[in-house]
């Protein structure tokens, strides 16, 4: 018979770890009494991170002595104290392999279902000072589990567990293993999905993977859907059949291979990598630009807008008709979803160009679109709106389309309701006289600021997030868990930068620095780079931190627990075996 051993508690609390400072409860400690556990907690109790953590599905964390003491003889600890793992209940007994999701317990005043096995983070290897710990937790098959309060309670010490319902022929255990270890069979898959305990967002994970089928790369459960493998690894040498200015600031570069066969077939939103060769000592530019246009067989057509960069301005200033420049295949999934519903094409400045090339696609094969189109784009001027033109032309032949193309500072020659039709910027008021339909997909593109307000109008409109795709120019969207924000800084150099070593480039964030051993990844160094990374567990589990490798090789110093994908890496148990470039 199971047994409460200790109720823990904890509330958030700054730590600092690694030069940064960390908002977490894991820290937990034993309560004499007896508390009330509420629908969203235990009295006394908090969460510091709500999207990992927390919430009506993963209410009361349990663990059990027996891990406690199975991990204590594994690393050749003396006792450690309650709550060590971050739980809120010790228990003797309710073993992972044995306890099943949607199964109900009673103790004391209390009802709890299970919903779902630990989602493993960095922050219990931290409590534990083990960075391994939460490889450690599902590769030993112990995780733990979470539960919600069917009834509220007082619950305390020497409570007897009693189970009230047999919720599933699931087990923690099990589950916790589809999802995170290599084995998916479709049929535990199902049998999984369909439990109706099971909390949303592993329901969700579990979908994905079955959507993906079994012979997909990586782990779409972890990783969202995955694209299609590039065309080709590293780089290739193209020529550089045609420039073109677009407007006053904006050169498009017209490519086709060198030699050997034609370039294949890209989507409309995808990006490709371009290396420029510097005269030595100069290193090597290395730099992503989004295709503009990819309608045309054995052609890609990049386009740049000249700026402060490096690579812009080597663009512009150097290349010319019938130079050679190296390219990786194009890649990204930053392209047109199968959906049937409206589409919204929304960009500033030279964030046309994905969007661009996604409304050529469409011209292609319109009857495989027949949806429609609102046309959506901000700049500053006429002189400054390139492919303006060639919009046009291409809405006309799409139609139905509607069209609204807002100047910040309109010249004297541009005419509203001719070449503009808002002055200044858009705004919650504009779209609402568009009438757009909330179930239409939304595909932005720009800086980050204005993404940023973009996604902030289009949610206060009611558009789904899950409507609204974006592309980032300056490489993810950041996920660092717990970590307190600090004032951002733009990717730089690290402190005492090696000037030997292999040269990792992040091709987003335009840096290029040479790797040393005072870092223990290449998450790390990204991290003293200021480079935009996603990462949780940082020890080869949950693949946040998947990342595209354009070229290069490296080693793991952790095996993850299962492989990314092909021609991916995951940065936060990697080190590199040369020059490499990441899609950082």
């Amino acid at each position: 018979m199971a047994t409460l051993v200790s109720v823990n508690v904890g509330l958030p609390k700054d730590v600092s770890w690694q030069g940064q400072v960390v908002y977490t409860s894991v820290w937990k400690a034993p309560v004499t009494g007896r508390v009330m556990a509420r629908r969203l907690n235990i009295d006394g109790d908090g969460q510091g991170d709500l999207q990992g953590h927390g919430g009506e599905h993963r209410a009361v964390m349990v663990y059990q002595v027996e891990s406690y003491r199975h991990w204590e003889a594994f690393f050749g600890r003396p006792p450690m104290p309650w709550g060590s793992f971050g739980e809120n209940l010790t228990v003797d007994g309710l073993a992972d392999s044995e306890v099943f999701i949607g199964d109900r317990f009673r103790m004391g005043g209390a009802l709890l279902e299970v919903t779902q096995p630990r989602v493993t983070c960095y922050r219990v290897g931290l409590r534990l000072e083990e960075p391994r710990m939460p490889s450690l937790l599902v590769s030993h098959k112990r995780p733990g589990f979470y539960c919600r309060v069917i009834e509220e309670g007082f619950i305390g010490t020497g409570d007897v567990i009693m189970k009230e319902l047999s919720g599933s022929d699931v087990s923690v255990a099990e589950i916790d293993a589809l999802l995170y270890l290599t084995d998916h069979p479709r049929d535990a898959l199902e049998r999984a999905i369909r439990v109706p305990a099971l909390s949303k967002g592993w329901r969700e994970s579990l979908e994905s993977m079955l959507a993906a089928g079994p012979h997909a790369p990586g782990n779409a459960g972890l990783t969202g859907l995955p694209s299609a493998e590039p065309a080709w690894r590293g780089f290739r040498d193209v020529t550089v059949r045609a420039i073109v200015s677009e407007s006053t600031s904006v050169k498009s570069f017209v490519l086709e291979a060198a030699e050997g066969p034609a370039l294949p077939p890209a989507r409309g939103g995808q990006f490709i990598v371009v290396r420029l060769t510097r005269p030595p000592p100069q290193l090597p530019l290395i730099r992503s630009y989004s295709l503009s246009d990819a309608s045309t067989p054995g052609r890609y057509r990049f386009s740049v807008k000249r700026a402060g960069g490096e690579g812009s301005q080597y663009l512009h200033g150097h290349i010319n008709e019938g130079d050679r420049l190296s390219i990786s295949a194009p890649r990204g999934s930053f392209v047109l979803g199968p959906d049937h519903h409206a589409l919204v094409f929304w960009s500033a400045g030279i964030g046309i160009t994905p969007v661009l090339a996604m409304l050529r696609e469409l011209a292609g094969d319109p009857t495989t679109y027949a949806k429609k189109i609102y046309w959506i784009h901000g700049s500053r001027s006429g002189e400054e709106n390139a492919f303006a033109a060639e919009v046009d032309g291409l809405l006309r032949q799409l139609g139905p389309a509607i069209r609204l193309i807002a100047f910040s500072q309109p010249g004297e020659a541009d005419g509203i309701g001719r070449e503009y039709d808002v002055r200044g910027r858009i705004t919650l008021a504009t779209l609402d006289r568009l009438a757009i339909p909330v179930d239409a997909h939304v595909y932005l593109c720009g800086p980050m600021a204005f993404m940023e307000e973009a996604r902030t109008s289009l949610h206060a409109a009611g558009f789904p997030d899950t409507n609204v795709s974006s592309e980032l120019f300056a490489g993810v969207e950041a996920l660092r868990p717990g970590i307190v924000p600090t004032a951002p800084r733009a990717p730089h150099p690290p402190d005492n930068p090696s000037t030997e070593g292999a040269l990792v480039t992040f091709v987003r964030s335009g840096l290029s620095v040479h790797w040393n051993g005072r870092y223990t990844s290449l998450l790390d160094l990204a991290e003293a780079c200021d480079v935009p990374v996603r990462w949780s567990c940082r020890s080869g589990v949950c693949h946040n931190c998947e990342t595209a490798m354009i070229d290069g090789t490296v080693s793991y110093f952790t095996e993850p627990l299962q492989p990314p994908a092909t021609g991916r890496i995951l940065i936060c148990c990697s080190a590199p075996s040369g020059d490499m470039e990441l899609d950082l």
